[in-house]
């Protein structure tokens, strides 16, 4: 009776795990946090990453858009450059001043951009329950925007990918695991830390601008993340996955894996953040395992997302 009493209370305190690991909706930051994992960014940690620098090198982790950077359907963008109430004149005033203006037309999440945590929910549900019935309005998200969001200056990792399976570009569909993760790691030298920034290289930009250009193939398609190493990196607490690529996750999706499934492991259910084709070459021939990451991104209220580009400081 004892041992069945001791079987009983070890499942029931099991399924009480099981429930509590599957209740993603609550935020550990508490009810009213909007930040998610960038609450592990603080003053003493923004000072260790500091001494990540040892030569002052920085690294643009950007890409130069344009209204052909190929982009996930339907985005697109346009610039149109103006000269405004200077038409058949010679400027403005007796010194004869004279500038030009840019109209922005187009999605904020094009190009090099973070994935905020109101991006991506689950059902209509979003990080920390909130449901996207009460907060998306039409002229923007009345929580989980992207103007909460703290400069994210960190220790950055980068995990050579391509150099790992011996290519120059990583094939579409590959998706790196947990496995994966820990012996590139360990082959760099380097340790996955509590409030890093992790981005992958994988030779993907290639496709977009190098001689291997195949736009159709770079858009459509990548290497990335895979499920176990997705929430490997949930268990390391990082702030933000990137990537050289459009997705960061692998795609096709893996048997087994959902659409953009991903995507919803760490977003909604970590409050990670999601850095979208980050430029990590430089990074990648320089070798540049560890370095200072800094990001701040433009504060529009309410927006989902937002086009970027950190500075890596080596």
């Amino acid at each position: 009776m004892i041992r069945l009493l001791f079987i009983t209370g070890l499942i029931n305190l099991g399924m009480i795990n099981f429930l509590y690991a599957e209740d993603w909706t609550k935020s550990k930051w508490g009810p009213e946090d909007e930040i998610g994992a960038a609450n592990r960014i603080t003053p003493s940690s923004v000072l260790e990453a500091s001494k990540m620098i040892k030569t002052g090198k920085t690294y643009n982790l950007g890409i130069i858009i344009d209204k052909n950077t190929p982009a996930f359907a339907p985005r697109s963008m346009s610039l149109t450059v103006l000269q405004p109430n200077q038409i058949s004149t010679k400027g403005l005033g007796d010194n004869h001043m004279t500038y030009n203006d840019d109209i922005f037309t187009g999605w904020l999440g094009i190009g090099s951009q973070i994935d905020g945590l109101s991006h991506i929910g689950i059902d209509h549900i979003y990080y920390n329950g909130h449901k996207d019935s009460d907060i998306a309005k039409a002229d923007g998200m009345v929580k989980l925007g992207l103007e909460k969001l703290p400069p994210i200056v960190t220790r950055g990792v980068l995990l050579d990918m391509a150099a790992y399976y011996g290519v120059d570009i990583v094939k579409e569909g590959t998706a790196y695991t947990k496995k994966d993760i820990m012996a590139v790691a360990k082959n760099q030298g380097v340790e996955i830390r509590k409030g890093d920034v992790v981005l992958f290289h994988s030779g993907w930009l290639e496709l977009l601008d190098g001689e291997n250009k195949d736009h159709k193939r770079y858009v459509s398609v990548e290497p990335g993340l895979g499920k176990s190493g997705a929430q490997y990196l949930a268990e390391k607490e990082v702030v933000a996955v990137g990537a050289d690529t459009w997705g960061v996750e692998a795609l096709p999706f893996p048997e087994g894996t959902g659409v953009f499934e991903i995507h919803q492991i760490l977003i909604p259910k970590n409050g990670i953040y999601l850095l979208e084709n980050m430029d990590t070459r430089e990074l990648a021939k320089d070798k540049a395992w560890e370095f200072m990451f800094v990001l701040g991104t433009t504060r529009i209220r309410g927006a989902v997302q937002m086009m970027i580009n950190p500075t890596a400081i080596r």
